[in-house]
């Protein structure tokens, strides 16, 4: 075969397969010529065979014209493709009592927890004050729950009427946290100062489940290790938080108190939004509700730790998310946030 020959059949073939490629009537049409001209025994396939007995020369101009016409098939292939399956589909569409301007039917999308909600509150507020968030176990060793926070073995914290114990094979004396404070403990062994850290997280106690207790809830725990940390920076800190939270206008107060953790503590009380402070079945009569304890951080467990306390000092406090969120949320019961109630929860 010449030159001047392939390039006629080229021309033969590329008229022969355009006129019936357009006038194909299905897809199935359209697949036969699809095989009949680029199949393994197509048209072009075969004339593309004789390239082999061609001189370089002649293989320079032959080769690229038969790619072209290869190509030049190929997408007019495709084009009837996509048109005659366009057709399809507008004819099925025709013969359906269907009207695609109509709007789609409301799909019930889900929402944030309450709780969620008001931990995310807490935690982006904690975050402008300077906290980054850290995390621990929630199956915890009695070291680092109680041990290294200065909690000693005849204190009430550790007696099995508050504490969940567990048998996990280990020779570790084992429970569910009781507290958020252990993340406290890992991170200071692990840390040097300064640190200001926040621990979001779930806690358990041996606790009967009332108005204002659940043996599982959420507590945020606080911490801010450096030097010449004290009382005032405490007060500071928890009074821009509260505000921050529940507005300008709520009225705070600091009552002394006693933590093992903490030397000096302090509690600190919101004014009942329930009864205004005239004293309600939530405030139990006081007028008041407290929210979360706090103080300066125990010369020992900054020692246990590995920190030395004539160099750093700190404050710590730990506050439960459920109580909060009741405030915010005027939510008088903490089993609400349990129950799963969907007419409450689409409050939110």
């Amino acid at each position: 075969m010449t030159l001047q020959e392939f390039k006629t059949l080229c021309a033969q073939i590329e008229r022969e397969y355009t006129d019936k490629i357009s006038s194909a009537a299905d897809l199935n049409a359209v697949e036969e010529l699809r095989v009949a001209a680029l199949g393994r025994k197509g048209a072009l396939t075969e004339l593309l065979k004789n390239l082999k007995d061609f001189a370089i020369e002649d293989k320079k101009a032959a080769g690229p014209l038969g790619n072209a016409l290869k190509t030049a098939l190929t997408a007019a292939l495709e084009n009837k493709t996509r048109t005659l399956a366009a057709q399809a589909l507008n004819e099925q569409l025709n013969q359906v009592d269907l009207d695609l301007t109509l709007p789609a039917r409301p799909v019930p999308a889900g929402r944030r927890h309450p709780l969620s909600i008001a931990q995310k509150r807490m935690t982006d507020i904690l975050s402008k004050l300077g906290f980054t968030w850290a995390e621990g176990p929630w199956v915890e060793d009695e070291k680092h729950n109680f041990d290294m926070l200065n909690i000693p073995l005849h204190h009430p914290a550790r007696d099995a009427q508050d504490t969940f114990f567990v048998q996990t094979g280990s020779p570790l004396s084992m429970v569910l946290r009781t507290h958020t404070s252990n993340v406290q403990s890992r991170f200071m062994e692990k840390h040097k100062p300064p640190l200001r850290i926040m621990a979001p997280g779930r806690v358990f106690r041996n606790d009967s489940l009332d108005a204002t207790h659940s043996p599982v809830f959420h507590q945020i725990e606080g911490l801010y290790v450096d030097k010449n940390v004290n009382m005032a920076d405490l007060k500071r800190d928890l009074t821009a938080f509260m505000k921050g939270l529940l507005g300008d206008k709520t009225e705070i107060r600091f009552r002394p108190s006693f933590f093992p953790f903490t030397e000096p503590s302090a509690e600190v009380d919101v004014k009942c939004v329930f009864c205004a402070g005239k004293g309600c079945n939530i405030c139990k009569g006081t007028g008041w509700i407290e929210m979360l304890g706090s103080g300066v951080v125990h010369p020992n467990v900054l020692k246990n730790c590995g920190i030395d306390p004539e160099v750093y000092s700190g404050y710590a406090f730990g506050m439960g998310v459920e109580r909060l969120a009741m405030m915010m949320m005027n939510i008088n019961d903490i089993r609400t946030f349990y129950e799963n109630d969907l007419r409450i929860l689409n409050q939110f």
